[in-house]
C-alpha cells in the first residue's frame, strides 16, 4: 500500500478528490466541515481570513508539487488533475468569506461557486487555459469564487436569502 506525503493528502482534500464521480464537487462538499468549523465554532472573521489567506498562499506550491508528482515529474506545465481539490476548498471559503452564516447562504454559495468553477466563463476560462502549474490550478478557482461571492452578497443585500 502506497502512502502519500502529507501535502498530497491536503491537495487531495483528505481523499475527497479521488472520487470517480465529480471529484471537484466532492472536494467542495468535503470543504464544508472546515467552513462550518470556522463559521460556527471559531466565529472569528480574523481567523477565517487568516485561514483563507494561508490556503491561497500555500496553494500554488501544494497543488503544483502534487500535480508534478502525480504526473511523474511533468515539470512546470503541470496540468490540473481533477483529484487536486485544495483549490475548491479555497474557492468555497472565498465564496463564503465575511458572509453571515445561514444554511441557505451555504447552499447558494456552494451552488454559485460550483456553477462558475464548472462553466468557466471568460476570464476564468482564459486563466484555466493560459496559466499553468500550481498557480494555474489555484487561479481559476479563485476567479470562480469572486463572481460567486459578489452574487451571493447581492442576493443577501436584496433580501433574497
Amino acid at each position: 500500500m502506497h502512502s502519500r506525503p502529507w501535502y498530497q493528502w491536503l491537495a487531495l482534500g483528505g481523499g475527497s478528490g479521488l472520487s470517480s464521480i465529480l471529484p471537484g464537487t466532492m472536494g467542495t462538499i468535503a470543504a464544508i466541515p472546515l467552513y462550518l468549523l470556522l463559521a460556527l465554532v471559531v466565529q472569528n472573521n480574523m481567523v477565517y481570513t487568516l485561514v483563507l489567506v494561508t490556503m491561497i498562499a500555500v496553494g500554488p506550491w501544494l497543488c503544483g508539487e502534487t500535480a508534478r508528482e502525480m504526473q511523474n515529474g511533468a515539470g512546470k506545465r503541470a496540468l490540473d488533475p481533477p483529484a487536486i481539490v485544495w483549490d475548491e476548498w479555497a474557492g468555497l471559503l472565498l465564496t463564503l468569506w465575511l458572509v453571515p452564516f445561514g444554511w441557505w447562504t451555504l447552499l447558494v454559495g456552494f451552488l454559485l461557486f460550483r456553477f462558475f468553477d464548472m462553466l468557466k466563463p471568460w476570464p476564468i476560462s482564459w486563466l484555466d487555459k493560459h496559466i499553468h502549474g500550481g498557480m494555474g490550478i489555484m487561479l481559476d478557482d479563485i476567479a470562480a469564487a469572486i463572481p460567486a461571492l459578489i452574487l451571493l452578497r447581492l442576493m443577501l443585500w436584496a433580501g433574497w436569502l
